[in-house]
């Protein structure tokens, strides 16, 4: 009884190994989950309590549920028919594929993580970066919204910041869930946009079936009352400028849409603008098709040098923000109130008509976010110097030019910063530094003049007001 045993030291290793995954199983992982449920529940039951847009089930729904109710959905089954016959596979084959579009697509919401963790990630790096500010949230409009109904956020797309500041200032009202690209399955990236709701979206592919798909989750998701963030230009401006908007992911929410039987969608436009935007220069780039294509090593370089510069400036107490960041909300567009206004049944007409409808509803959607887009003071100063571009002139003169568009915008109706006389001086002072100290405009003497080279980028900060000049924004 008292003998020893020889074993393999890897077979020793592996018995352990075996012990260690039975105490886990059994013990620390039931506890731990007991103790993370535990403190899921409590942030839930504190946060709905001053949420205005609750939280639905559907979002507190296991994600393998989810992902099981998309697969075995009547639509999707059949087009997994469709798609296996036309591509003469086996059923299998193409069940399988929808699998994997299922699992690519639900997102893993997890409430304590948006608003203990993704909270306050969003709102230390909005607030690092930027002074925030937010306007035009008409409280009395926003308390009349029913709160059954599904909101939807419809924005313009300036900056992946986007994100993070549109989450930020909305958390302490809602959860959001919105599409992101391909470029946010970068691990880790994709686990964290994953437990903020975010979903994720092939934007450029021709596949029915993966469309099916997507389609009956955002069908899925709207009609339980998630409420959601799109940004309808598809996709970053490159210029500067509105751009014309998607109809994709908002005929998927509305082709099916019933007035009498579903609850309302309520759409709210919101304008997003930066004193500096981040990608500006990639973003121009990109409008260059001779330029050539720059490396993985080039943009992983490239960024670490820019992390590396801004930390070496915070070391120093050099660091400074990059001006302003503004997010104005509009007035809230009822999709019931407005089918009874235009009369249009989505669900009965045919894909032609439904996407001429669709349509009409974006460009009116894209007109109320272009009238609340912020009129910030670098898109005022580049504008004063974009249209002077061979003059040189001294803090005065641009003053004396930025409060004369100033007053030209004001009477179009746009949501320009309001600041007293003096306070407005010291703001477009600080804004015709942030374009020196970017060397967009160079000191000669003692006036400033536009630097030739970065005529583009002057005008791409000008063109994010642009439309209240060319009268886009009416």
């Amino acid at each position: 009884m008292g003998g020893q045993v020889t074993i393999s030291i890897w077979f020793f290793l592996l018995l352990l190994a075996i012990s260690i995954l039975a105490v886990l199983d059994r013990i620390l992982i039931p506890s731990s989950r007991w103790f993370l449920r535990r403190r899921i529940n409590r942030v839930l039951e504190e946060i709905g309590t001053r949420l205005d847009i609750e939280i639905r089930p559907f979002q507190l729904t296991k994600r393998q549920v989810l992902i099981d109710r998309l697969i075995y959905d009547p639509q999707v089954i059949e087009a997994v028919a469709d798609y296996a016959r036309e591509k003469e596979m086996p059923l299998e084959v193409a069940q399988n594929k929808v699998a994997t579009y299922a699992r690519e697509i639900v997102p893993s919401f997890n409430a304590y993580f948006y608003f203990r963790i993704g909270y306050w990630i969003a709102k230390r790096v909005a607030r690092m970066l930027y002074q925030v500010r937010v306007g035009l949230f008409k409280e009395d409009q926003y308390a009349a919204i029913d709160p059954n109904s599904t909101v939807v956020f419809v924005m313009n797309h300036r900056s992946n910041m986007d994100y993070i500041l549109v989450a930020f200032l909305a958390a302490e009202r809602t959860t959001l869930s919105y599409a992101v690209g391909e470029w946010a399955k970068i691990w880790p990236l994709h686990m964290l946009f994953r437990a903020m709701g975010a979903f994720f979206v092939r934007r450029q592919s021709g596949n029915a079936l993966y469309r099916r798909v997507l389609e009956r989750y955002i069908h899925m998701a709207t009609h339980e009352g998630v409420c959601q963030a799109v940004f309808l230009e598809g996709g970053l401006s490159r210029d500067g400028f509105l751009r014309e908007p998607r109809l994709g992911l908002m005929d998927y929410m509305l082709r099916r849409f019933d007035p009498v039987r579903d609850r309302d969608i309520v759409f709210i436009p919101v304008g997003i603008n930066y004193d500096r935007t981040i990608e500006d220069r990639s973003l121009l780039r990109n409008l260059d098709h001779q330029a050539k294509k720059r490396s993985g090593w080039f943009v992983f370089w490239t960024t670490f040098g820019f992390i590396r510069r801004s930390l070496t400036l915070m070391v120093l107490s050099r660091w400074r923000r990059y001006g302003y960041a503004c997010v104005n909300f509009g007035e809230p567009l009822s999709i019931n109130a407005y089918c009874r206004e235009k009369n249009v049944p989505f669900a009965a007409l045919d894909r032609p008509d439904r996407f001429k409808a669709v349509e009409a509803l974006c460009r009116r959607l894209m007109a109320g976010i272009a009238h609340v887009v912020p009129v910030l003071p670098v898109s005022v100063v580049a504008t004063v110097f974009a249209e002077a571009m061979e003059e040189e002139m001294d803090i005065l003169e641009i003053e004396q030019r930025a409060d004369r568009l100033i007053h030209d915008l004001q009477d179009r109706g746009a949501p320009v910063f309001e600041t007293p006389r003096s306070t407005r001086a010291r703001i477009i002072a600080e804004a015709v530094d942030i374009l020196a100290m970017r060397r967009l405009v160079t000191l000669v003497g003692d006036k400033f003049k536009a630097v030739a080279e970065e005529e583009p980028l002057l005008r791409y900060y000008a063109n994010a007001i642009g439309h209240w000049r060319t009268g886009q924004s009416q």
